[in-house]
C-alpha cells in the first residue's frame, strides 16, 4: 500500500496507462463516483480489486446529471481527502478529468436513457438519467474496464446503466454491490453531509420504515396498503416531504404485484428538511 496514488486528467494519460495493463493482460475494473467519498465507496473499491487485476478509481461531478435547480454548486469535494482513502484502499488509479477534458467545446452528442428511467427518479428528475448513460457510456468507452462496479444504493441508476450496456452491446459486466449503512441503519451517501445534527437523528426512520414494508409484502401483505403505512411513518418521524414509496420489480422495476412470485424492490425518495434522501431494500 502507498500513501500516494497516481491521477490522471487527461483521456491520453489514462489510455496510456490503461495500455500499460492490457499489454500484461491484466484486467481492469472501474469504479465510477462523484468524490466525497465515504466508506461505501471503498467498499466499492475493494470489491473492484478482488473482481480485476487493476482498479481505476473516476472522481467527476457530473454537470449533466443535474437539473438547474438542484445542488450542483454545493454538493461535496474534497480531492484530498479521497486520494487518501483510494491510497489506502490500495487503488490503481484516480481518472479525474476537468468537465471541459469530459464536454470539450461543441460536444453536442449524448445517450437516452431506456424504459428503466421512465418514472420513480426519473418522474422527479428530468434528464437526470440521460446525464447518468451518457457520462457512464463516457467512462466506460474511455476506461475500456472488464467490470464496473456500483452500489446499490442507487437501485435504478444500476438498472439504467445495465439495460444501455445490454442495448447497446457494451463489452464489460455491471457488478451491483450491497448498500453500506451506519449502525442506525441509514445509508452512506455524499448528500449525508447536508443533515443537521437533529436531521440526522431522524434519518434512520425511513430506512425503518422501508424495511418493514418490504418485510410485509415478502409476506404477502397489500401493496397499497403497506406503502400509506409506511408513509405515514416516515411523515410522523418529522420527514418533511415524500417524492415516492413504491415497491417495484426488482428487475424491470414496473409496479410488482405479490401474486407474481417475482423479486420486488421497495424504493424511496423522501425529503429531510432541504435534504433529500434515496433508499431501497429487497423485498
Amino acid at each position: 500500500m502507498s500513501d500516494k496514488i497516481k491521477i490522471v486528467r487527461t483521456v491520453h494519460d489514462l489510455r496510456k496507462a490503461v495500455a500499460k495493463w492490457r499489454g500484461r493482460d491484466q484486467t481492469v475494473g472501474l469504479v465510477p463516483t462523484m468524490g466525497a467519498l465515504h466508506a461505501g465507496h471503498i467498499s466499492l473499491v475493494k470489491l473492484a480489486k478482488k473482481k480485476a487485476d487493476k482498479a481505476v478509481v473516476s472522481i467527476f461531478v457530473n454537470p449533466t446529471q443535474f437539473a438547474a435547480n438542484e445542488d450542483l454548486s454545493r454538493y461535496p469535494r474534497d480531492e484530498a481527502g479521497d486520494l487518501a482513502k483510494l491510497a489506502a484502499a490500495d487503488a490503481d488509479l484516480v481518472w479525474s478529468p476537468g468537465v471541459e477534458e469530459m464536454y470539450p467545446d461543441g460536444f453536442s452528442t449524448g445517450v437516452r436513457a431506456g424504459s428503466a428511467a421512465k418514472d420513480l427518479e426519473g418522474a422527479f428528475r428530468p434528464c437526470h438519467f440521460d446525464g447518468v448513460a451518457t457520462v457512464c457510456a463516457k467512462l466506460f468507452n474511455q476506461v475500456t474496464p472488464d467490470i464496473a462496479v456500483f452500489g446499490e444504493k442507487d437501485f435504478q441508476q444500476l438498472a439504467v446503466l445495465r439495460q444501455m450496456v445490454r442495448d447497446l452491446n457494451m463489452p464489460l459486466k455491471l457488478i451491483g454491490s450491497p448498500t453500506k449503512r451506519d449502525a442506525d441503519g441509514l445509508a452512506l451517501s455524499s448528500r449525508n453531509a447536508y443533515l443537521s445534527e437533529a436531521e440526522r437523528k431522524i434519518a434512520p426512520a425511513l430506512y425503518a420504515a422501508i424495511s418493514a414494508l418490504a418485510k410485509d409484502v415478502a409476506n404477502g401483505a397489500d401493496i397499497p396498503a403497506g406503502v400509506a403505512d409506511a408513509k405515514r411513518k416516515v411523515t410522523a418521524a418529522g420527514f418533511t416531504k415524500i417524492d415516492y414509496i413504491e415497491v417495484r420489480d426488482a428487475e424491470t422495476l414496473e409496479p410488482a404485484s405479490t401474486a407474481s412470485g417475482r423479486p420486488m424492490r421497495v424504493l424511496a425518495a423522501c425529503w429531510l428538511g432541504k435534504t433529500r434522501l434515496i433508499d431501497n431494500v429487497a423485498a
